[in-house]
Order: structure tokens, then sequence, then C-alpha cells
């Protein structure tokens, strides 16, 4: 039996190791080529308002963070983290996460699992429509959320998704504050890379695609280069818009669940 068809695992450098070693564990061929820089905000009143909502953490009645790195960058400092987690020992507020990368990252930055929210494990979609099912019952008239998000988080992440949610929250009597832990921008690609990515594009590797924001990225990143023979498994219709506008070739949808990819991609090797 030939190997199976090399997984391209496109999410921001750590989101991407971790699932490299996840499908290697599968016995899958995986190798990462991040296409979404992560790193902590600059602007001076972006950072500024984020140290404010550490402080005001225990006065939210929950607080949602969009992503692992919205966590990872809101409990990044040390000091913010024990006021935090010293604030919950006395307090109701709940932590939501759109999914189980979010959820874990939450529970690694020291955050009790019985007070995170998340959509089940096998939930068709890991986003913020899903998330208001399990959590709408714990809003209420006065009730005040926090948003965690990056600073220029795009529509097809859930920038559209978020404002959805505060629409949700606000028509049931409460109220949102937003606040960014860290910006997204486009990777810079080494000249190993850049080679990685041409190969990938003919060879039937298959690029894992979870951001609209990442195909952008790469195509920026490789000017001119055909897309036709490459294969992409995308997370979210409007991803799997991205990539047919980007000109791959095939575009297969699944649910975000990592069972799920695992079968896709082996799916797409025996066909």
């Amino acid at each position: 039996m030939a190997a199976a068809a090399r997984a391209i695992v496109t999410r921001p450098a750590r989101e991407a190791a971790q699932w490299v070693a996840k499908l290697q564990a599968r016995g899958l061929a995986a190798c990462a080529l991040p296409l979404i820089a992560i790193r902590p905000v600059s602007d001076p009143a972006l950072r500024q308002a984020l140290q404010q909502a550490r402080e005001r953490f225990a006065s939210y009645r929950a607080v949602m963070f969009v992503s692992g790195n919205a966590a990872q960058y809101f409990f990044e400092e040390n000091r913010a983290a024990a006021l935090i987690h010293q604030a919950l020992d006395a307090i109701n507020t709940r932590v939501w996460a759109p999914g189980p990368g979010t959820a874990a990252a939450l529970r690694q930055a020291g955050l009790a699992a019985a007070r995170i929210d998340t959509p089940c494990a096998n939930a068709e979609q890991f986003d913020s429509e899903t998330l208001w099912q399990v959590v709408a019952p714990q809003i209420a008239a006065g009730h005040r959320v926090l948003i965690v998000r990056g600073s220029n988080t795009p529509a097809a992440e859930g920038g559209n998704g978020r404002e959805w949610l505060a629409g949700r929250i606000t028509a049931a009597g409460g109220a949102v504050d937003f606040v960014a832990a860290y910006e997204r921008g486009a990777p810079r690609l080494d000249a190993a890379q850049q080679a990685l990515a041409r190969q990938s594009a003919s060879d039937g590797s298959v690029w894992l695609l979870s951001s609209s924001e990442a195909v952008a990225h790469l195509a920026t990143a490789l000017p001119g280069q055909d897309w036709g023979r490459a294969r992409a498994l995308t997370t979210h219709p409007r991803i799997a818009d991205a990539a047919h506008a980007a000109g791959f070739g095939q575009v297969l949808e699944c649910r975000p669940r990592f069972e799920d990819v695992v079968a896709s991609i082996e799916s797409l090797h025996e066909h």
C-alpha cells in the first residue's frame, strides 16, 4: 500500500506543531507550514486596554476566548494570571471556548475544566453560533461579557461571528466588551518553506486550511503559482470559498474535529 498523502498544516506555529505531532502519531505524514504569524499586541493603547481587561476579569459574567492564541497571550504575564486565578476563587465568572483547542489552552493556563463552557466534542462546527447554544442560558439583563480576540481577526476566523455573538448577548439584555490579546499577520516564508509550498502544489499533498486568511497569505507569498493540481481540506464553507477563489483544483470540506480531519485525509488518499 502506498504511503498516505502528506498533510500540510497551515495553522499558526504553536498550533501547527501540535497538529503535526498528533497526525504523525496516527501514522500520517505531516509537516508544518504556518501561514499566519501570531505575536503580542504592539500598539501601546491596545496593550494598556489588555492590562485593564485583565484587572477587570472578575467583574464579567463570562469571558470568551476566540482561540488558543487568545488564551495564551491573555494569560502570558504570570502576575496577571495569578491575579485572575485568585479572583476566580471567589466569583462566578464563566470562561467560554468555541472549540477543544481553545479549551485545552485555557486548561494549560491553569483554569479549571469545570469553569470552561465549550461545544460538545462531536459538534458540527466549533464557532460562535455553536457556542451560543451552550452558553445562552447564562446571560440575563445587566450581565457583561468580555470577548478576547486578535486585533485584526478576519471574518472567516470569527470576526463577524464574534459580532454575531455580541448581538445575541445584547439581545438577551447583556453588554459586551472586546479586547485584543494578540496580532495576526503574514509570515515571511524562507527559501525552504517556499520550495515546500511549490512542491506541495502538485505532488498530491493535502493542504489543511483552517483560515481564509492563510489562503490569502499563501497567494501573496507565491504570486503566479498554479494551484490547479493542489488539494485542499477546509473546515468551514467560507474557507472553502477562499480556496476555490485561489485556484485550488480540489477543495473538500470536513468538520474541524481532529478525527474528522484524519478520516478525510485518509479518504483523499484512497480516492
